[in-house]
């Protein structure tokens, strides 16, 4: 399996006590969905690109995105110190299926963007995961463009189609196109004249 065939579930903190155990964290919406996860894939910081499959003996969800993750194998804290900064991933297809009108950010990337009232914008670059929000970003007319990920601004996934439909808010594209005061032919105040 490679890593084109995997999502990043995550990453391996530090090891927890004297029996193996390592902190872990993820990124998911729901850490409880992952309790009876039975295998994951790590790719070592000293092998990247290379995935070990471990069997998962225990998945104990903590506080926000921290998990106390008991990999099989791993018995001690010398086992698991080289664990430190693994990053997780699972199989594409363990993925949970979403509702409809849902779409995982790996699946729309390349997919047109279409604005409903200005037809076809750009497409589909990357997204940025912030802790304050997720961001879409496309290029238009040259420019980067971020989209905040909420559904106000994002309404549907046509898979088959690749398009994402979004409504933009009035003025958002021209933050992006208008170049700052700075830029522009108005003479600055302590310009001589």
């Amino acid at each position: 399996m490679t890593l084109d065939d995997c999502y990043l579930l995550g990453s391996i903190g530090k090891p927890h006590g004297l029996k193996g155990f390592v902190m872990a964290f993820l990124d998911v919406d729901d850490l409880d969905a992952y309790r009876k996860v039975k295998s994951v894939l790590l790719e070592m910081p000293t092998a990247p690109g290379k995935l070990t499959a471990y069997d998962v003996e225990k998945l104990q969800p903590q506080a926000e995105n921290r998990v106390l993750l008991k990999l099989k194998g791993i018995e001690r804290i010398e086992d698991a110190e080289p664990l430190r900064n693994a990053k997780l991933y699972r199989p594409l297809e363990a993925l949970p299926q979403l509702e409809e009108d849902q779409f995982y950010f790996h699946d729309v990337i390349g997919f047109t963007v279409v604005d409903e009232q200005l037809g076809e914008l750009g497409v589909v670059e990357t997204f940025y995961e912030l802790p304050q929000q997720d961001l879409l970003a496309m290029r238009y007319k040259g420019q980067e463009v971020l989209i905040p990920v909420v559904d106000e601004l994002i309404s549907r996934a046509d898979q088959e189609g690749k398009k994402l439909y979004v409504q933009l808010p009035e003025g958002l594209l021209d933050v992006y196109l208008t170049p700052p005061s700075r830029e522009r032919d108005e003479p600055d105040e302590f310009d001589e004249p």
